[in-house]
């Protein structure tokens, strides 16, 4: 006999769940349409590899893995595809995710089955890598895909999830009564590739014909069956699992980590149809209830429109809307043309008399009574005040994240208050915090490569100029040493071949201003031979250039001073020439003019007896 034990809170909700519970599992007609999400799983959505006009049949594969984190996609009937693109989804937000329509043939032509039936002789990480391309992932909410959950080593416990807490849901217990078989033979082969000790299947006691049904399936195996007692959410892992081992999972601390790992029955049925029959995740069962005529639980394709199974079963004059999820954890849909996806559980119609309008919220008296619910053990009234507040850093040092939005401490409120929802408002927001830091910290990382980037760039461009610099002086010193010793062959510069020739080229242009100022210091030489000058200061030896440039200059000193002599002449002949003006004293400037007009006289009169000579 196992010992049980019991979680803190929990509540005892109405359970509505015979109405759906008294027929089998039902097929109902196939949808004209089918909207097949990419998204149908937590992580990456599927990357779809068809395309508009293609034929599929049940069971081709119309969305691959997009990375570890995702499982791929099947169409769950023949036909064609009829468009990729956004269409609505079944969430409470009313958004669009990449979708595959798929227009029914009415045939169920199936392709053909790949089973895996050797598994056992596989290796751990073909099983997981097939079980991917099935699309096998959770169907207890999380949707989380299954090959990775399966990557825990040596546990001590494979819990077995067929509680089924909330109220009106009944899929899992028509799947246990109905399919208890194949749920056994997944659970063994889960709990031989997780190296599970023990396998222990939890269902409430409110089930007596699932629980007959499943022990009887697992009698000769390793598997235990227990009975749990009723009380909502018993059904949620961690307190699943408290019960059945009485380990309390901490804070921020995985399962698997105390040597335990949770699934569903439904994830477990899907894991060995995959394995043993080759059937990939096409079709899940769903509890169809409420206001409806005909209430029901249904094996339906994926994709089919909600709006069309609620008139498959009658939904009734006073319905004001569809709840997906049971009305503890679900979400009013607010598009119905949206298709079932391998979360969808349950569809309730509601109406005003199932599902009154909640009366108005009141102040919060802090009378504790959500505390006492509360099966995480959280203080959702402070909770509350601090998502009020904004006060969000607050809000999750009190753990806010470890709220599994159960719905106990709603149903207990005397206010009326609709704590779960602030609860999502203040998760959203610090996710919303946590993506914009992220992005952030990306734009931030991006800047500091890019000024590094420049600094790099600086850093090259100032080593060329330091190099060009370099070179460029060595050819200036290359080019002075070939001008001022000719006989002596420049200093070798070692440099590259571009650098060379452009010391040859620099070399070439000095030669040839070199031969330049040789023939114009031969042209300076011939005239001074022509025209003789007075004695001067001898000239040293020098530069040729130099000495050329000294010696053009002092013959334009000769050639004014010829020109000043002259000039001073005339002007002392035309003044013997008329002795009657008196010549008084005059301003220096004055005096100036006339001798340099003198000068001027004189220059011309010598240039005149010059030609006459001639």
């Amino acid at each position: 006999m196992r010992t049980l034990y019991d979680f803190h809170g929990g509540i005892h909700p109405p359970e509505n769940k015979l109405p759906s519970t008294t027929s089998p599992i039902a097929t109902l007609p196939l949808a004209p349409l089918l909207h097949v999400s990419m998204a149908q799983h937590t992580g990456n959505p599927a990357r779809p590899c068809v395309a508009p006009g293609d034929r599929v049949e049940r069971g081709t594969l119309i969305g691959r893995p997009d990375g570890t984190l995702s499982a791929a996609v099947h169409a769950p009937a023949s036909g064609t595809v009829v468009s990729v693109g956004p269409v609505v989804q079944p969430h409470p937000s009313g958004l669009c995710e990449l979708t595959v329509t798929l227009e029914t043939d009415g045939q169920d032509r199936r392709a053909a089955p790949t089973p895996l039936t050797d598994w056992a002789s596989r290796s751990e990480d073909e099983v997981r890598a097939f079980l991917a391309s099935m699309g096998v992932v959770g169907q207890g909410g999380g949707v989380f895909p299954s090959h990775l959950k399966l990557n825990a080593r040596a546990l001590e416990t494979l819990v077995v999830n067929g509680a089924e807490c909330e109220p009106y849901i009944t899929c899992d217990d028509r799947l246990m009564r109905e399919r208890a078989g194949r749920i056994v033979e997944g659970a063994l082969i889960a709990g031989t590739l997780t190296g599970a000790r023990e396998i222990v299947v939890g269902i409430e006691d409110n089930k007596p014909e699932a629980l007959a049904a499943m022990q009887a399936a697992a009698r000769g195996t390793r598997m235990e069956v227990v009975a749990i007692p009723t009380k909502y959410p018993s059904g949620g892992a961690k307190q699943l699992i408290r019960i059945l081992t009485g380990k309390k999972i901490p804070h921020g601390v995985r399962s698997t980590a105390m040597g335990v790992q949770c699934f569903n029955v439904g994830t477990l049925y899907s894991l060995a149809q995959a394995v043993l029959e080759g059937e990939p995740v096409v079709s899940r069962i769903v509890t169809l209830t409420g206001s409806v005529a005909r209430p029901l639980n249904a094996d339906v394709p994926l994709g089919t429109p909600i709006d069309w199974l609620m008139q498959a079963v009658g939904r009734t004059a006073d319905s004001d809307g569809v709840l997906m999820g049971g009305p503890m954890m679900g979400s009013r849909l607010p598009a119905l043309e949206a298709g079932i996806v391998k979360a969808t559980n349950c569809l309730i119609a509601t109406s005003p008399a199932l599902f009154p309008p909640p009366p108005l919220s009141m102040p919060c008296i802090r009378c504790g009574d959500c505390a006492n619910a509360c099966p995480a053990e959280l203080q959702p009234m402070d909770l509350y005040w601090f998502a009020r507040a904004r006060q969000f850093d607050k809000a999750r040092a009190w753990q806010l994240f470890d709220c599994i939005e159960c719905g106990a401490c709603n149903s207990v409120c005397p206010s009326a208050i609709p704590l779960v929802d602030y609860y999502r408002f203040a998760k959203s927001e610090i996710w919303a915090e946590e993506r914009e830091k992220q992005a952030a910290d990306r734009a931030r990382a991006r800047h500091e490569q890019r000024l590094a980037r420049i600094e790099h760039e600086k850093a090259l461009k100032a080593e060329r100029l330091a190099q060009k610099s370099a070179a460029a002086k060595a050819v200036a010193e290359a080019v002075a040493t070939s001008t001022t010793d000719p006989g002596k062959p420049p200093a070798s510069v070692p440099v590259d071949s571009a650098k060379k020739a452009a010391i040859e080229a620099a070399m070439a242009r000095a030669a040839a201003r070199k031969a330049e100022a040789a023939q114009t210091q031969s042209g300076v030489s011939a005239e001074a031979s022509a025209n003789p000058l007075p004695p001067a200061t001898p000239v040293t030896a020098m530069d040729p250039a130099k000495k050329a440039a000294i010696e053009a200059a002092m013959a334009r000193a000769a050639a004014r001073k010829a020109e000043a002599a002259q000039t001073q002449s005339g002007v002392s002949a035309e003044a013997s020439a008329n002795p009657a003006t008196p010549v008084t004293a005059m301003d220096p400037a004055k005096k100036a003019a006339i001798e340099a007009a003198m000068a001027r006289a004189a220059a011309r009169r010598a240039a005149t007896e010059q030609k006459e000579s001639r």
